[in-house]
Parts: C-alpha cells; structure tokens; sequence
C-alpha cells in the first residue's frame, strides 16, 4: 500500500476522497467523502503526533526521544495546529524564558512540585 497523497501531483490542489474499498470482499463505495482534520497532516506531522500522545504530551520527554530543544519541538507543534486549522493564542508562558519554563515542567514531570505550586509559579512569573 502506498501512503494518501496530500495534493495533486499536477496542480498541488486539494484532493477530494471519492472512493473507498473493503479490504475484506473488496465491496467498493463512490461519492464525495470528508476526510479527518489528520488526513491533511503529512508523514512527518503524523509521526511527530503519534511520538506526543505516546508520551502523553510531555515535551520533556519527546525532547530526549526527537533529541530536539523544547522550543524546537513546540514550534513544530504549533506548525501542526496551525496545520489542523487552528490558530494557537497568545502564548500562555510570554513571561518566562525558556530556562524557567523549562525547570518548572521538569519539576513537574518529576514530581518534586504539584500542579497547584507550579500554576503559582507560572502566574507569578507572568505577573497574573
């Protein structure tokens, strides 16, 4: 099996799902078909998706697996949600440099502070 394309190998339009097959008794349907947000994501956004749920949406972690900065992997996180439609807001940490950020998430992560202590520090910081 070849992957979805994304555009129109001719004119990089986009392509309209008008056919589907069982894979099963090979019963196919025709007509025009809406796709997932998802579908319109490349292999690469996919995979980068799947690597987040798999680490429950903790960059700390996806940082070590990708072998990526923090700032590196949300900016290709917000590339996707852009890439799904949405535009993310302002961003919620503005106030604190990515050295603060940083070490309240890993404090997180590692249990040291709860969420209530590191909500504190994140408003504190940000003046709230």
């Amino acid at each position: 099996m070849h992957p979805i394309p994304h555009s129109c190998p001719v004119c990089e339009g986009e392509l309209l799902v008008t056919s589907l097959a069982c894979r099963e008794c090979d019963t196919r349907i025709e007509g025009r078909f809406q796709g997932s947000p998802f579908s319109q994501l490349t292999e690469e956004q996919l995979a980068f998706v799947e690597l987040f749920v798999r680490n429950q949406g903790k960059i700390t972690r996806m940082e070590a697996d990708m072998g990526l900065s923090y700032p590196t992997i949300r900016n290709r996180l917000m590339e996707i949600i852009r890439s799904l439609g949405y535009e993310p807001g302002e961003d919620e940490f503005a106030g604190l440099s990515d050295e603060e950020r940083r070490r309240i998430l890993d404090d997180l992560d590692r249990g040291t502070i709860s969420y209530e202590e590191a909500l504190r520090l994140i408003e504190e910081k940000e003046g709230n």
